[in-house]
């Protein structure tokens, strides 16, 4: 691969375009197995929070996917606020799954539903949960295992469930850059 100033790039001249100027930044190449792990994740989660700056209410919460209409961007970063707390709060440390709506069986998709919750309410809530997210992997070793009895999914170690939390993140933050495309033609990528 040729080398390339990162601030030569077409994307980054299609962001700086629109007023967006991101600041993500791989982890190094030679980190060690939580560093990388941590730091791929949070890229991850840089990038979804990115592709919602500078939208107004009304575009967060609009579907323009017609056979999808929870995929907005606020309910994105809702569902993503949601994973976090499925698997390192519940599956991880064995905590109450009765507030989090992803395992609501009488509501298909209700850890996308935003309610009445603004943008940057919902973008708080999952910056809570980061945050939550952070301290729990923080204290514990990779090789820890999650400790609710009622999930199989509980069985995972810690570094399972981190690559998991980085497809997943990276999954849905691909979502949020087509969605974002459609909303308002803004594109890029760091």
């Amino acid at each position: 691969m040729g080398r390339r100033k990162s601030g030569d790039s077409p994307e980054r001249r299609t962001l700086r375009s629109a007023g967006m100027t991101p600041s993500l930044e791989r982890p190094p190449f030679q980190a060690d197995e939580r560093t990388a792990l941590l730091g791929w994740l949070e890229l991850q989660r840089r990038i979804l929070r990115w592709k919602c700056e500078g939208l107004g209410e009304a575009d967060a919460h609009r579907s323009v996917v017609p056979t999808s209409p929870g995929m907005t961007m606020a309910g994105l970063v809702s569902h993503m606020r949601w994973v976090e707390h499925t698997w390192l709060e519940v599956l991880f440390l064995g905590g109450d799954a009765s507030q989090n709506p992803s395992f609501d069986e009488t509501e298909e998709d209700a850890d996308w539903r935003t309610g009445s919750r603004t943008l940057a309410q919902v973008l708080a809530d999952y910056e809570a949960q980061c945050a939550r997210s952070d301290e729990i992997v923080a204290a514990a070793s990779l090789d820890d295992t999650g400790r609710h009895p009622g999930y199989a999914s509980a069985k995972a170690n810690l570094r399972w469930m981190l690559i998991h939390l980085i497809e997943e993140t990276g999954r849905h933050a691909g979502h949020a850059d087509i969605v974002r495309e459609l909303l308002d033609g803004t594109k890029g990528y760091y």
